[in-house]
């Protein structure tokens, strides 16, 4: 009796000595998969941004690069126009743990644009203008160096003004029959004094009235490298160094610098690649922003 009995509590120990080898085993694996969680949003594409949220304490590169992350454990990459190849993205979690992704670019087609009836000073600038135009290129240049950790841009993006799409990013551009650069913008047209306004939280980090080729001009940092420009604009309603959230009020639509009819030409950039804002959106009756005047 007394070997029975103790056989018994001997077998039952074990028992709970396996189970509780796989509650820890369980924890483990859960805390191992916690540590390697991460959401995407966006797309690995050319002019495209993908949107990441790791845990809290990450720390995150890519192609060996430090990627800022906000203390939530956001951040966001971008791809530029014409970007191939593949890139390697790298998280760390606060407890070491190392994950790794490839990501493929994929490629896009591209639209030819052709622009008529442009000022030939405009199209061909001659050389008395050209040291204004690098000065302000010096000047967008550093407005765009601007670097905040915190995302800004974690509520989405919205239409800053409501119009008809005249041009589209990624677009080869002829300028008076003379093919030019791609165009790397959103181009809203619609009349002079339409209202533009923030289409996500932001910097202001720089104003300016007539700026050579993109006439009134602001700088909205989105946070983590990633900024909103905004060209031809009649009239600036907002200062630098401003911080505005989305659905403020910040200018009005013009045809200054470089047009040939007043427009909103919305650019973005992450880092130095130029990324497109129409993959951010959606139907622009329902997201366009009149919050903040």
């Amino acid at each position: 009796m007394t070997s029975r009995l103790f056989f018994d509590v001997f077998k039952t120990c074990c028992m709970q000595r396996q189970l509780f080898l796989l509650l820890l085993l369980s924890a483990f694996f859960l805390f191992s998969s916690h540590a390697f969680s991460v959401e995407f949003t966006g797309s690995a594409v050319q002019g495209g941004l993908l949107f990441g949220i790791a845990q809290p304490g990450s720390s995150v590169t890519l192609d060996g690069e430090h990627v800022p992350v906000s203390e939530e454990g956001r951040f966001v990459i971008g791809f530029g126009r014409d970007e191939t190849g593949t890139r390697k993205l790298s998280i760390r979690s606060a407890g070491g743990e190392v994950w790794h992704k490839e990501l493929p670019v994929k490629a896009r087609e591209y639209a030819i644009e052709h622009v008529d009836g442009l000022p030939p000073s405009r199209v061909t600038p001659d050389a008395s203008v050209t040291a204004r135009i690098q000065g302000d290129a010096r000047m967008v240049a550093s407005a765009r160096q601007h670097r905040d950790d915190r995302a800004y841009y974690a509520h989405g993006f919205k239409w800053p003004a409501r119009g008809r799409i005249s041009g589209v990013y990624g677009s080869q551009r002829v300028l008076n029959g003379e093919p030019r650069r791609p165009h790397f913008g959103l181009d809203i047209a619609a009349p002079k004094g339409t209202s533009v306004y923030a289409p996500a939280d932001g910097l202001i980090t720089l104003t300016h009235p007539d700026l050579y080729l993109s006439g009134g001009t602001i700088i909205l940092d989105h946070g983590q490298g990633l900024s909103s420009t905004f060209l031809h604009l009649s009239k600036i309603l907002t200062k630098a160094g401003t911080f505005v959230q989305q659905g403020t009020l910040i200018a009005e639509i013009g045809s200054t610098g470089r047009a040939n009819g007043p427009h909103l030409d919305w650019r973005m950039n992450w880092l130095d690649r130029r990324v497109d804002p129409l993959l951010l959106l959606g139907p622009m009756n329902e997201q366009v922003p009149q919050l903040t005047e």
